[in-house]
Order: structure tokens, then C-alpha cells, then sequence
């Protein structure tokens, strides 16, 4: 779906037509086994010599694994039969301190995209499921020799662009014995950045082979030079920061500039009418950064305006003696409160007087977690909470559940998170899910675990307390191979105990079903049974236990994310559903209308408990609208460059909650930058920095055409005109007046975000321009047009005017995130991305910028001591340049020139 690397249908529009083939659809060749319709045995070749526990665990240690990519470019990577396809050649090297001529052994790894033929006879590679795969020797394995290297190299499907697309923790195991982890393949931490390091993996040297998409791709690799050329466009002024705040309001007018408003001693607050409580967080965030609520203290007034119609709208006044807050409900006393703390640089308490007026661009302002593939812990969710209110986002989608784990125990169910939170080498999943995702043969690892319903709780009442809604999310009816192999395993358990009726209360896949499918994620078992009772008794149950949760701590469920995603093929051969569409009472008369029943039965059984249903923009398309709740919330996911804004513009027009959530501006699990060291996936983009996620005109999806290229580097063009088909239906076309979106949600997905730093890292400072285009819009954006338009890169609407208002927005808030915003998240501890430097030697001397002007740059030559640059400087040999935290404690990833 919508969440990882890229679906079937968006490589065919992204032009890679031949290479969206599952494993299941590639001959095996060679050595290559990608059937994961039956378990692997472990057994292999006989063995030479019997394994011990001791000797399995130091071979593990002492084996040194280097994973290399060596070409994308179809010549060179593809058979000669697949010259107009996609694949890569990579290359596996095993160098054992040890003589072992034994073939009893297995490697299991992950490998992202999955093999299609290995090029060593020595070995043999079977996908298991998912992402995990397993090496095994051939009887042509002549064995490994001590000080010897010995490459397994291999073709794989489409490309790999990034040094973190390798998946750590590669594990061997031997019959009997515990598996034992593989040492080398082992994540580090870079005591710097504290980022995570992949040792194993050879860095990339090769743009062309290494970086290079397809033949078309134009993206520049964002190097020291690269990156000093484009920061030419800020630089550092004081001014621009003083006065500003992120979000950005509707007007600020400076009634004094000589700094009369003087924090220092505290604030001394006036509640009036406002309940103490509905402020305490905001108040407390204010203390962070130096202003204490005390009696002493500059008088705060909070007075109660019924005036101020739009929720979270407030207005703020400071002047020498007193503060006053105007607003109508508990978010705008607490985003007034807020509007302070922005306005202060955390060295420097006093404060010109000025007059703030303020409301919300949208209702929605959202951010979405997914904690499912990999999890992050309940303090680092109440932290983003702790954020989202510092910068007036209000909705947080909690995505819980998916294929590769559970995370919220459910009264009732303990399976789920018994087996369906850990992931371990239980190959038979009885008493956890098999490994995928480089999580490690271990049921202890970190990126295992789950909520208590008492973590839950509290996490909701932390939201409550900062004007946050929680938007749990469990995705279905794709995307749930967690749940069903927890209720796999429950029906085993109450069947051996003789309780066949409890067995099938829940149960959520048909065993007779021999429907051969592979999802987006080369699963082939992981979508649920819609044609089953069972499954509809399963999600109520759950729906109803969250919906208890919610209840407890007094944060009403408003809104449920069913996830709505298809799993293209599924159900097709299950003997349950060909008899329920052989005979329902329900409208389906099709298979193909399996995935809109299940949308649209559990959309109106959501709704009928008071709860808006929610789900992604691809499920919900399949629906019959008038079949559907009239208030339904869509995700809008689609990429814009490759036409996205058309589903938008129809969803919207249907009068759903059209909350907008596409992925080149608002995945931030995508990198930073146009670099392979960046971290993350990369299939809607590769350069997703804080500016481009600042441009985006939301208002006007066609209109950034004239601003933005695709994922290649290469401009687009996005026809808002209508488009009829033969018989006059309409195809697609612009909004209608009056139509439009409820908002924007940022998305971090985990697949490649092991830690809750790395978390942070991928999502601050980022999290702060989602804010800023959620609150505010920009007097530079482009006007929609609602009689349809084409644009392009030579359309001409966003004029030379608006880009200069654009640039010189961006100069202001640049500054503001180098002088002021980044010292408050030093301060709250979040492990936010230092931008990587931009320079270049001129004459000899070395030339430095950076994205957020105000922060330090550091340089070395020839290995010398880090110096602080202060100006161009004369420099020798090898530079490196990187940038400092304002606590001077992190650093940023260095880059050499």
C-alpha cells in the first residue's frame, strides 16, 4: 500500500513497466528458490562435524560479513532476456576466521527487494516470507577458509539507492542450537550524530551505477558542492528571526522594539474563566526554556472572548506591564501561551511588545506515527505529543498494527501481543512472528514490544492535556498478517484443548484458501478473510475494546483509521468467499468486490458507534460513496508528480474529510537529502528537506508543478483540465468551489527506523514546516483555479513575485530554526537532523554555508583537530565540514570535498 516501497500500480506510473513483478511471478533461476508457500527445512547438506553451542557462537562473532552494490544499470545488472526491466547486482562477502567445511548451516537475513537469481553456484538463497530470506550452501560449497573472502553475489529486483536499504542482524543457525547473530552485521552508533552506522555495507563511489534510478534520472548527488550552491539563498540575519515564530501567524504588528517586555522574573498567571489544566502543559514548556510561573513575575492574563468563532484561534498582546491572551477555548489559551515561548530566544528573555492575531489554516493538522514495523517506546510518543503542542498540530495517528507487529494489548485477545509484538526464529509462529525488517532472531530485541492498556491511557491523557487527539489506527483488511497469525495461533491453542467454538470466535483466515497472491511487501498470507464472520467479530471486538480505552481516560475515540488497504488477488481461491459471492444478501457478485464491502460494512459499523471512520486514499476509492458514511475521512496518498492530485480533487469533491498526506512532501521517513548515506526509504523521492516540505502549496496540488521535478530530477506536467472519457463520463477534473481539504498529516513509517532516535532524527526538524503549512498559508501561494488548468515548469502562475515572496519567507524562517527552534528541541532532548554543510574550496580557502543560519560550522584538514569556521580560510588536503547542535553536545554527518 501506501507505506513502504512502492506498489505495483505506482512503479507501472512511475515507468518501470516489467519490474513490478512479485517474487512469486520471476522463474526461478539458478539457485534461487522465492516459493514461501511451504515452511524451509533447516536441514541442509550432512553434516561434517557436529556444531557446538560455543563454536556456532564464535564463528558468529568472528565472521565479517561486507554487503556491496555494484550496479543498478540494466545492462549490467539484468539478464540479457531482462534488458527492459529494472534489477541490480549486489554482493555478499563472507570472510571466516576459521576453516569450515561444514554445509549443515543457514544465514537468515533481510533483503529488501527480493533475489531473483544468485550468481555463485556455491549458494543458494529461499525467500521465506516477507523480506526474510535465507542463505544456504550447495553441494558446490568448497567451504570457507580461514583469512579467505568468499563472494555470493546475486541479481535482485528493481534497484538499491541507499547504504541503509541492507538490513542488519543477519543470524546463523544450526538444528539444535540457539541461532547466534553474525557480529559484523550489527548496527552502531556514531558517537557524534548519534545516528545509527551499518558497518557492513561498503559505501557507495558510483553515481551512475550506484545512485542512478533509470537512464532519465537527473537528481544531483547533494555533495559538499551541491549543497553550498543551494544554500546561497539564506544567510544570516539576526533580524529575520527576531519577532517570528513557527508557525507563522496571520499578522504581527511590533508596538515597541526596544525590548520592554521583560520575562526574566517569570509570568504571574491570571487563569479568569480558563481551567489551569487545559494550560498546565503549555505553562510547563514555558518553564523549560526559562519563564516560570511565579507570583513575581510579568502578569498573564487569560480572558475568556465567545467572539472568536474558529477553535484555536487566540490573540496575543505584550506589552511592558502586562500580557494578555484572548481566546474562546482551551487550544487557543494554549497556542497563545505557545506564541510565546516561539518568540523567545532561549539566551535572551525580554521580548519587544507587539500584538499577535492568529487562527488555524486547517482544523486538521496531523502527524502519523507507525510503531508497527518497528517499535518506539511510549516516552518518545508523549515527547512528539509534547511537540505537536509547541507548534499547534492536534491530531496524532497512532498506526498500531500491521504485518510485522501488534502493539496495543486488547482485553480479551492476549495473543496479539503474546506472538503478534516479538519477532523471533520460530519459523512454525507459535510463539512470536518470524523475523523480518533486520529485527533479529530475538524476541528481546528493542524493536519488539507493545502499549499496556494502562500506557495507552496515559498516552491519551497526555494528548488531552495538550489540545492532542489520538487516532488509533490497526491496519486491515491488508496488512494484517500480525493479527491473523496471532489468531492463527489462538485457534491451535483452543482447538487442542478441545474448544472448537472458541477457536473460530476470531479467527481471521480460511485454511482452505489456495489463493496465490504477493503484496506490496512480498507477503503471501498477510490480508484477512472478509468473507468470514469470525472477521468482522475480530475487528468490532477490537474496535470496541479501544473505543473502552478512550472511554477510561476521558479522550473520546472520535475518529478510528481502518488502514482500507486491498491486497491485489486475495481471496480469489478461498472457498469462503467463492461461497459468499455465490450467495449473499449484501450487493457482492463479484471477488473484486471484496475490498469495498469490507471498507463499506465497517466504515457504516464504525460510524454507527458515533466514530468517523478513516482510511487511505486507495481503498477508499474503490468504495461506492453513497454506500459509504457522508462524513469519511480520506488520507490522500497519492504521488503528485505522477498525477496525485486528481484522486484528491475527487475525494474532495465528494465532501469527505480529504486530509492530505502525499508522500514527496510528507513521508518523513524519506532522506533528507539527495545523498545514499541518508537514511530511509526513497520510492516518491530522495531530497526531503525542511525547504520542500515549506514550499508545498496544499491548496493548489497541480500548481507545484512549477516548482518542484519528480522523483528523477525531471520537471512534470499536472493537467487540472477535465477529462471525459468516450461516453462523456467525467475521468478526472479540477475541485468545485466550495471544496477542499481538512488538512495535512506528516507520515514517518519504520521500516528502516530502528531506535527512537533515529525516530527523531527523521522527523525534527521536519515536524516544524508540517506545522508551519498546517497553520498558516503563505501569502505566496499560488491562487487554485477552479475552472482547471495545465501546469508546468513554463506555465507562468507562480510568478517571479510570489517566488521572491517565497525565498524571502524561507530566509526568515531558516533563521528562526538556526537562531531559535533548535535550542528548544536541544532542551526537550530530541535527537532532531543537523543539516549537512554546504561548501567549496575558492583560491585555496575554504567556503562554508548551512541550511539554518545561525548554527555553528565545524572543519578539519588532513585529519587535524574540529575548528570552528568563522570565514573563508585557507585549507589543505582532504576538508571536512559539519555542523553543531546550539548545546554544542550532537553533530551533524560530516562531508568531505
Amino acid at each position: 500500500m501506501n507505506k513502504t516501497i512502492i506498489a505495483s500500480a505506482l512503479l507501472l506510473s512511475l515507468g518501470v513497466a516489467g519490474c513490478q513483478h512479485s517474487s512469486s511471478e520471476i522463474q526461478a533461476q539458478a539457485n534461487i528458490d522465492s516459493s514461501s508457500e511451504t515452511q524451509p527445512s533447516l536441514k541442509t547438506e550432512s553434516a561434517t562435524h557436529s556444531w557446538t553451542q560455543a563454536a556456532l557462537n564464535q564463528f558468529a562473532e568472528q565472521l565479517n560479513v561486507t554487503y556491496r552494490m555494484v550496479s543498478n544499470v540494466p545492462q549490467e545488472a539484468c539478464a540479457e532476456e531482462q534488458q527492459d526491466q529494472r534489477c541490480f547486482i549486489a554482493e555478499i562477502d563472507f570472510t571466516s576466521a576459521q576453516n569450515i567445511s561444514d554445509r549443515n548451516w543457514s544465514i537468515f537475513y533481510s533483503q529488501m527487494r527480493p533475489v531473483q537469481q544468485v550468481l555463485n553456484p556455491e549458494f543458494k538463497i529461499k525467500r521465506v516470507q516477507g523480506d526474510l530470506h535465507q542463505i544456504t550452501p550447495t553441494k558446490n560449497f568448497t567451504g570457507f577458509k580461514a583469512g579467505e573472502t568468499k563472494t555470493l553475489n546475486f541479481r535482485g529486483e528493481l534497484w538499491q539507492l541507499s547504504e541503509t536499504d541492507p538490513m542488519p542482524n543477519y543470524y546463523i543457525v544450526v538444528e539444535g542450537l540457539t541461532p547466534a547473530v553474525i557480529d559484523s552485521t550489527k548496527v552502531t552508533i556514531d558517537t557524534e550524530t548519534g545516528m545509527e552506522q551499518r558497518p557492513y555495507v561498503e559505501a557507495f563511489t558510483d553515481a551512475k551505477r550506484q545512485y542512478r534510478r533509470t537512464e532519465k534520472d537527473q537528481l544531483v548527488w547533494a555533495k559538499a558542492e551541491v549543497l553550498f550552491d543551494a544554500n546561497q539563498n539564506v544567510s544570516f540575519s539576526h533580524a529575520l528571526a527576531e519577532n517570528r515564530i513557527i508557525p507563522t501567524p496571520d499578522s504581527i504588528s511590533v508596538t515597541s522594539s526596544d525590548k520592554v517586555v521583560d520575562l526574566t522574573k517569570g509570568i504571574n498567571v491570571s487563569y479568569n474563566q480558563v481551567n489551569p489544566e487545559a494550560v498546565a502543559a503549555a505553562l510547563a514548556r514555558l518553564s523549560r526554556i526559562g519563564v516560570a510561573s511565579n507570583n513575581s513575575g510579568l502578569a498573564l492574563q487569560l480572558v475568556t472572548d465567545s467572539q472568536i468563532r474558529v477553535g484555536g484561534s487566540y490573540q496575543l498582546e505584550l506589552a511592558a506591564d502586562e500580557i494578555t491572551i484572548t481566546a474562546t477555548d482551551e487550544a487557543g489559551f494554549s497556542y497563545g501561551i505557545a506564541s510565546i515561548a516561539a518568540l523567545i530566544t532561549p539566551d535572551e528573555l525580554s521580548l519587544n511588545a507587539l500584538q499577535i492575531k492568529d487562527s488555524p489554516r486547517y482544523d486538521f493538522r496531523g502527524m502519523h506515527v507507525d510503531v508497527a514495523r518497528n517499535f518506539h517506546s511510549k516516552q518518545m510518543i508523549l515527547d512528539l505529543i509534547d511537540q505537536m503542542a509547541a507548534y499547534k498540530l492536534n491530531k496524532l495517528h497512532l498506526h498500531m498494527a500491521d504485518d510485522e507487529g501488534w502493539r496495543l494489548e486488547i482485553d480479551g485477545l492476549p495473543e496479539l501481543t503474546d506472538i503478534g509484538s516479538k519477532r523471533c526464529h520460530d519459523l512454525t509462529e507459535t510463539t512470536c512472528l518470524i523475523p523480518q525488517l533486520g529485527s533479529g532472531p530475538f524476541a528481546d530485541s528493542k524493536v519488539n514490544g507493545y502499549y499496556s492498556k494502562a500506557d495507552y491511557i496515559e498516552i491519551l491523557q497526555y494528548a488531552t492535556a495538550r489540545q492532542v487527539e489520538v487516532i488509533p489506527s490497526m491496519d486491515m483488511p491488508g496488512h494484517s498478517r500480525a493479527a491473523i497469525k496471532s489468531m492463527d495461533a489462538r485457534y491451535r491453542q483452543f482447538m487442542a484443548a478441545g474448544n472448537e467454538v472458541a477457536a473460530n470466535e476470531y479467527l481471521l483466515s480460511d485454511a482452505e484458501d489456495k489463493t496465490v497472491y504477493s503484496s506490496v511487501q512480498y507477503y503471501s498470507d498477510n490480508t484477512l478473510n472478509v468473507c468470514m464472520e469470525s472477521t468482522f467479530h475480530f475487528v468490532d471486538k477490537v474496535i470496541s475494546e479501544i473505543a473502552k480505552l478512550h472511554q477510561q481516560a476521558n479522550h473520546p475515540l472520535h475518529r478510528y483509521h481502518i488502514g482500507a488497504d486491498e491486497t491485489a488477488g486475495a481471496w480469489k481461491q478461498s472457498p469462503q468467499c467463492l461461497a459468499f459471492v455465490a450467495s449473499n444478501d449484501r450487493g457482492v457478485s463479484s471477488v473484486d468486490d471484496l475490498g469495498a464491502y469490507f471498507i463499506e460494512r465497517l466504515s457504516n459499523s464504525i460510524a454507527a458507534k458515533g466514530i468517523e471512520p478513516a482510511g487511505w486514499s486507495d481503498g477508499m476509492s474503490h468504495t461506492n460513496p453513497s454506500n459509504m458514511p457522508a462524513k469519511s475521512q480520506s488520507n490522500v496518498w497519492d504521488v503528485i508528480s505522477h498525477d496525485g492530485y486528481k484522486r484528491a480533487h475527487k475525494q474532495a469533491n465528494l465532501g469527505w474529510d480529504a486530509v492530505l498526506s502525499n508522500p514527496e512532501v510528507l513521508y518523513f521517513d524519506f532522506p533528507y537529502e539527495a545523498d545514499p548515506k541518508e537514511h530511509g526509504y526513497y520510492w516518491a523521492g530522495r531530497a526531503l528537506n525542511s525547504q520542500k516540505i515549506f514550499s508545498f502549496m496544499p491548496d493548489n496540488l497541480p500548481a507545484n508543478a512549477e516548482q518542484w521535478q519528480d522523483i528523477e530530477g525531471n520537471d512534470f506536467v499536472a493537467d487540472d483540465r477535465v477529462k471525459k472519457d468516450d461516453k462523456g463520463n467525467l475521468i478526472s477534473g479540477p475541485l468545485e468551489k466550495g471544496k477542499g481539504f481538512s488538512g495535512i498529516q506528516g507520515q514517518i513509517w519504520s521500516e528502516t527506523i530502528r531506535s527512537d532516535d533515529v525516530a527523531e532524527y527523521m522527523m525534527y526538524p521536519r515536524v516544524l514546516m508540517l506545522a508551519e503549512k498546517a497553520w498558516h498559508k503563505a501569502k505566496w501561494e499560488v491562487p487554485y483555479q477552479y475552472n482547471g488548468v495545465l501546469y508546468d515548469a513554463n506555465s507562468g502562475f507562480f510568478t517571479a513575485e510570489l517566488r521572491n515572496k517565497q525565498q524571502r519567507q524561507w530566509n526568515e524562517l531558516a533563521n528562526t530554526l538556526g537562531q531559535k527552534e533548535l535550542a528548544k528541541l536541544d532542551i526537550a532532548n530530541i535527537a532532531y537532523r543537523l543539516p549537512t554543510v554546504g561548501a567549496k574550496i575558492i583560491n585555496g580557502k575554504l567556503h562554508a554555508n548551512v541550511a539554518f543560519p545561525g548554527l555553528q560550522i565545524e572543519y578539519r584538514d588532513d585529519n587535524a583537530v574540529w575548528t570552528r569556521y568563522e570565514q573563508p580560510i585557507e585549507v589543505s588536503g582532504t576538508v571536512e565540514v559539519r555542523s553543531v547542535a546550539p548545546d554544542g553536545n550532537r553533530k551533524g554527518r560530516s562531508l568531505s570535498l
